[in-house]
């Protein structure tokens, strides 16, 4: 069976409602950045349901000894911010990954030509195979600087099916960029919007979201 993309967009309220604020033009610079927080937290929320390795215990109640799963620290766990905008989702993942790794990323869209070139590489040399990578990036329009990061990822050993990218909100170009050249992939995000206008925009989107979470 060939592989595709797989893509979720979880119908959680609390999601759909930080998605409404973050859309709004009127939302304030502050809220805004709330509302990636709290996306990030539930985006990695449903992320991790399958994705972070488990162990099997035991454990002793205060009555009997009884069996309990907890999360395998063996096996790392990476969260690959693309800067500056992947940071406003970041520490929403962060409290719910807090022994996860973090590896700056900083990539810059040429307005002109759309594509994707990075001025901050923070990555490994090398991640070990077994390393779950979580990629937090808010809006995936043409799929230059999506694109761009997993190139950096793979070549330095990540496994595409075990990376998860969380984003707010994805358009069809960047999705279909990626299902061609990593099927094994997942993307959690919010909404999946219907276009991309010529200047790289999402539309209907939430406008600049790096512009929007730091106010400038």
């Amino acid at each position: 069976m060939t592989q595709k993309l797989l893509v979720y967009v979880p119908p959680h309220p609390l999601i759909k409602h930080w998605l409404a604020v973050a859309r709004d033009a009127a939302t304030p610079s502050v809220l805004f950045r709330s509302a990636m927080t709290e996306l990030g937290r539930w985006l990695t929320y449903e992320a991790a349901r399958d994705w972070l390795p488990t162990q099997e215990t035991t454990v002793q109640t205060p009555l009997e000894i009884c069996e309990g799963t907890v999360i395998d620290t063996q096996i790392p766990v990476a969260v690959v911010p693309i800067l500056r905008a992947g940071l406003g989702l970041l520490e929403g993942a962060q409290t719910l990954l807090p022994l996860a790794s973090i590896y700056h990323l900083g990539l810059v869209r040429d307005e002109k030509t759309l594509e994707a070139s990075c001025y901050l590489n923070k990555l490994p040399e090398k991640f070990d195979p077994q390393t779950r990578v979580l990629i937090t990036d808010p809006m995936l329009a043409t799929g230059g600087s999506i694109m761009k990061a997993m190139a950096e990822l793979t070549q330095r050993g990540v496994d595409p099916a075990l990376t998860r990218i969380v984003c707010v909100v994805a358009a069809p170009p960047a999705l279909g960029q990626l299902n061609a050249a990593y099927p094994g992939l997942t993307v959690y995000t919010a909404t999946i919007d219907k276009t991309v206008n010529e200047i790289g925009f999402i539309v209907p989107g939430l406008g600049d979201a790096g512009d929007r979470t730091f106010g400038t």
